[in-house]
């Protein structure tokens, strides 16, 4: 098997590192960080009101996927004011994505910041539905303004104490933009980004407590464009061929599919252009699909099936289909050691202290939700058993390419979705800063063992040896995406949009209806 030069020296350090422990079998169990557990967590408090100026900061901005100027251009000022150097601005082809570094040498810990919001979840931060006065519609729905915030926090105290401590290695900060549309960090995985870390933290709010330690689904989101032929509906009907007949065709072969795949599927569509008035045969129409599963060969059969029906579709009116696989992640993939180490400082942090007015906040806006008035989660939960859930994430790429662990930290009361106005105003609002303060100082605590525990590296390494074996990561965009096509002209680097759409059109040579080429670049093989 082809091995790239990465995961031989994998292989080379796992076979030294064995070598070590079999001659000291009588050595201490961990080697003590030269930062004690009280002084990592008063360098976590110290960044608190940072931590919080950020949550706010974030939330005002409230800019969506792939257009996060301003987010991103504060966070960058925050870094730089703070002794970290940007070594990447406008990273793998998307205009709002950076990535800075503080240190040098090894290890090599990565954070992932992410700042995006969500289109028409706008609300003050009120338990009752109210649109912000300042006329922002758009609103942190996943609570990606307390992401940023709390993972900024851990990797200021991580530098903090590299610097008091004279701790070696490299912090690195990623802007991961986008994660709610087409996430910077499938392409900056496929640039290689990720591939000389030692492991990378995040984390995500929530209405529990947990690590991350769980099996998100892979993913896969498909354009599809019928053309056909107008007409007066009326007068003429048999002059026309309606591309929106190819669509009903389409979406009913789609939900007759649901039968025959596994539990694990989700399938979901919406129509976004289905003709303009109903007495005009529509000569055009579009529809979004995002298919998900447990693992990218699911997806990939998944896909090549709506494919064909597609072209079967397109045959069955006299319509021509073009279908594009513009976008993919992995699923997530768990770290046991991580794991096991993170739940052990998030049950030494718990959770926070909540006042009267916030108790009263959190029950007001399950009563507004019909929810039963539990208030928020009170202790943090057992680590899950990689549990497969139908959730995604961008993250999953970086977990296939280096060790990775998360914590959920509870945001929002108990039973609140995400997504939703009602979490726009928990995460706006005292109870959701809170949060991202807690998930600063669980993040310090695992980040700074990283950096000073040999022993926890190890073991965190031969997890995730054993995990990818015999893998070899193939990026899920195609190779004519060079940058996220949810980009408008005027961010573009790579031509307009109908540009690239007719680059794929000459590619494919069939419509868009073959299968696309993964990845560009040497693959990553464990």
């Amino acid at each position: 098997m082809k091995r790239t030069g990465r995961t031989i020296d994998r292989i080379a350090a796992a076979v030294l590192l064995a070598g070590i422990a079999s001659l000291h079998s009588t050595c201490e169990a961990r080697a003590e960080s030269p930062a004690g557990e009280n002084e990592v967590l008063e360098a976590a408090e110290k960044v608190t009101p940072t931590v919080e100026e950020i949550a706010q900061q974030l939330w005002d901005l409230a800019e969506v996927s792939l257009l996060e100027i301003k987010s991103s251009a504060y966070l960058k000022d925050v870094l730089t004011r703070n002794g970290f150097a940007i070594t990447s601005e406008k990273t793998a082809g998307v205009p709002t994505a950076f990535i800075a570094e503080y240190g040098k040498g090894e290890p090599k810990l990565g954070i992932l910041l992410e700042y995006d919001a969500l289109p028409g979840l706008g609300n003050e931060p009120v338990p009752e539905r109210q649109p912000r006065k300042d006329g922002v519609t758009s609103g942190h729905g996943c609570g990606h303004n307390l992401i940023g915030a709390g993972a900024m926090g851990a990797a200021l105290a991580i530098k903090n104490l590299m610097v008091a401590n004279d701790v070696p290695g490299t912090l690195r900060v990623y802007g991961a933009a986008a994660e709610e549309s087409e996430g910077a960090k499938v392409f900056m995985a496929r640039e290689g980004a990720f591939d000389d870390l030692d492991a990378m933290l995040h984390w995500h709010p929530m209405d529990v407590a947990h690590v991350s330690k769980v099996r998100l689904a892979a993913t896969t989101h498909m354009y599809v464009e019928f053309k056909g032929k107008a007409a007066h509906a009326g007068l003429y009907p048999w002059k026309g061929r309606s591309a929106l007949d190819a669509v009903e065709i389409l979406l009913h072969s789609v939900n007759m599919m649901r039968e025959h795949v596994e539990p694990t599927a989700r399938i979901h569509y919406i129509i976004t252009d289905g003709g303009k008035a109903p007495n005009i045969v529509p000569d055009r129409a579009v529809v979004m699909l995002t298919y998900r599963d447990a693992d990218r060969e699911r997806v990939n059969a998944g896909i090549a099936w709506i494919k064909d029906m597609v072209e079967g579709a397109g045959l069955a009116t006299q319509t021509e289909g073009l279908a594009i696989d513009y976008f993919g992640m992995h699923d997530l993939l768990p770290n046991t050691p991580l794991a096991d180490r993170m739940h052990k400082h998030f049950k030494t942090v718990g959770l926070p202290e909540y006042t009267t007015e916030e108790n009263a906040f959190a029950t007001e806006l399950q009563n507004a939700s019909g929810l039963e008035p539990t208030g928020m989660a009170a202790q943090v939960g057992p680590i899950p058993d990689e549990p497969r859930l139908g959730g995604f994430t961008d993250v999953g790429d970086v977990s296939y390419i280096t060790p990775t662990m998360g914590v959920t930290v509870p945001s929002m009361p108990q039973g609140i979705p995400l997504h939703s106005w009602m979490a726009t105003a928990c995460h706006g609002h005292s109870i959701g800063f809170k949060a991202a303060v807690t998930a600063s100082k669980v993040l310090t605590l695992t980040g700074i063992d990283l950096l000073t525990d040999a022993e926890l590296l190890e073991q965190v390494k031969a997890d995730f040896d054993e995990r990818t074996e015999g893998f070899t990561y193939e990026s899920p965009i195609p190779d004519t995406i060079k940058e996220p096509s949810g980009l408008p002209d005027e961010m573009r680097r790579y031509g307009t949009r109908a540009q690239l759409k007719a680059t794929i059109l000459n590619n494919t040579g069939d419509h868009g209806l073959a299968p696309h080429s993964h990845g560009t670049g040497a693959p990553h093989t464990h």
